[in-house]
């Protein structure tokens, strides 16, 4: 099992999400020497300087929640995230686009971002898709040059289940990652995505569930 805090994306992509809850998010996650925090694109330029010089990534997310802008308005808005300090990039996948088996299009749309340089991660959105198109979403990220394959925006119908993960970990080469999102709120649910193969998880329980990690494990990771 990895350290804990380094495959946990603190994230906060609320709407009403104010700059003292990114500061205090950032500085959250500083303390836990999370792997990243990750917020709106109006926000990345509030958190750059708060995570300067640290161990901790600022993540955005492009096309977010739905995946459907057109490609040149993704790009534009990675493009001006990473500009801003970006340092990965959440990226939802169109849809719609897949279930009209539209691929060469979600091919190039990813790789226009993947082209920019810094790690894309493609949100699939499993929960509105079947096992079959989660299978084709995958293999257009691998494609494109996706770095992970993300399993939900936490906005969609459900968030990360086992069965997501291992299903993924079974089509990905072991150079493509998993990162779990939506919905998960406590060290056990954590934990058995990360066994299932995850190497990420997004959360807005961060704090929580790593809370409850040190309560449960000494300073080396064994279990009191």
């Amino acid at each position: 099992m990895p350290d804990l805090a380094r495959t946990i994306e603190s994230t906060l992509l609320r709407a009403d999400a104010d700059e003292r809850s990114i500061v205090s998010l950032c500085r959250q996650a500083l303390t836990h020497n999370f792997i990243g925090v990750c917020v709106n694109p109006c926000r990345v330029a509030l958190a750059r300087p708060l995570l300067a010089g640290s161990q901790t990534r600022l993540v955005t997310v492009v096309g977010f929640p739905l995946g459907a802008n057109e490609p040149e308005i993704k790009h534009i808005e990675a493009q001006t995230a990473v500009d801003n300090g970006a340092q990965e990039i959440d990226m939802v996948l169109n849809i719609g686009a897949l279930k009209d088996q539209k691929l060469e299009h979600l091919i190039r749309e990813i790789a226009a971002i993947v082209e920019i340089g810094i790690p894309v991660k493609l949100i699939i959105e499993t929960g509105l898709l079947t096992d079959e198109e989660m299978r084709t979403a995958a293999a257009c990220g691998v494609s494109a040059g996706a770095r992970f394959i993300k399993t939900s925006t936490g906005y969609g119908p459900r968030g990360a289940s086992i069965q997501d993960i291992e299903s993924l970990r079974a089509l990905l080469p072991n150079s493509v990652g998993i990162k779990a999102s939506g919905g998960i709120k406590d060290l056990k649910q954590a934990l058995g995505l990360l066994e299932a193969g995850a190497g990420r998880l997004g959360t807005s329980a961060a704090a929580a569930i790593y809370q409850e990690y040190l309560h449960d494990h000494d300073v080396n990771g064994d279990r009191r």
